[in-house]
């Protein structure tokens, strides 16, 4: 009997011991599926690690371009800044130059308005002039002619020697005009007759001269002898003397030169 129990306990050892290494087969396929399952997603996350270095490799780069974009940007930015302060300050300068030219402008204006104002007084000043020249002409015309007449007959002996005895005033008719001359005479230079034909003027500009040549011209048939064209007056302007040594004419000054 004894020995019956003790195979019957050793039969239920052995059967729960087959029963526990059942359950710890089970147990062990189960941990065998979980470490293939961790397997897996080890597998994955370094998949996933990789994938996340590769990422991070990539924004590493993505943030470098960034920097380095920024740092032209700033550059830029310093270009710009530095030429906003040139621009302020050649703006500066040209409003200082408008200010310039602003003032100057004031004293044009300033000085226009002074010299329209002494404009103003030399033309009345020279309405005045010639009022009183008018008046002293009419007062001293016939004291010039009488001087002319005294002076001219020994300038001409002296300088050109051209002898004449008299001058008068004489009219002479063109046509169906009369001319009228201030100094007119017969005389001679080196054996040839001449005819000295002229005016008195108080002043002998170059038309003066061009125009006593023309109308001496127009006498040539009429006259005994060769024209010459004689001006006489107080002041003897250098355009007069150039037209009398261009058209041969003679001019003389009152003071006998």
């Amino acid at each position: 009997m004894a020995l019956e129990a003790r195979v019957d306990r050793l039969e239920a050892a052995l059967t729960r011991l087959a029963e526990v290494q059942v359950r710890s087969e089970e147990r062990f396929a189960r941990l065998e599926e979980a470490q293939i399952h961790n397997e897996e997603r080890f597998a994955r996350l370094e998949e996933a690690q990789i994938h996340n270095e590769e990422r991070f490799a990539r924004l590493e780069e993505a943030q470098i371009r960034t920097e380095e974009h920024f740092a032209r940007l700033e550059e830029a930015q310093a270009r710009t800044e530095a030429r906003v302060e040139q621009l302020a300050a050649a703006q500066a300068r040209t409003e200082a130059r408008v200010e310039q030219l602003a003032a100057a402008q004031a004293r044009t204006e300033a000085r226009v308005e002074q010299l329209a104002a002494a404009q103003e007084r030399t033309e009345r000043a020279v309405q005045t002039l010639a009022q009183q020249v008018g008046r002293l002409a009419d007062t001293i015309g016939f004291t010039l002619e009488d001087l002319a007449r005294e002076v001219t007959p020994p300038y001409l002996a002296q300088h050109y020697n051209i002898h004449v005895s008299q001058l008068d005033r004489h009219f002479i008719v063109l046509g169906d005009q009369e001319l009228e001359f201030d100094l007119y005479g017969a005389g001679q230079r080196d054996g040839e007759t001449v005819t000295v034909v002229g005016e008195v003027r108080s002043r002998i500009y170059g038309r003066d001269v061009e125009d006593a040549v023309r109308r001496t011209t127009r006498l040539t048939s009429q006259l005994s002898g060769t024209p010459v064209t004689v001006l006489f007056g107080f002041v003897i302007h250098p355009s007069a003397r150039e037209a009398a040594q261009r058209l041969g004419a003679i001019v003389i000054s009152s003071s006998g030169r």
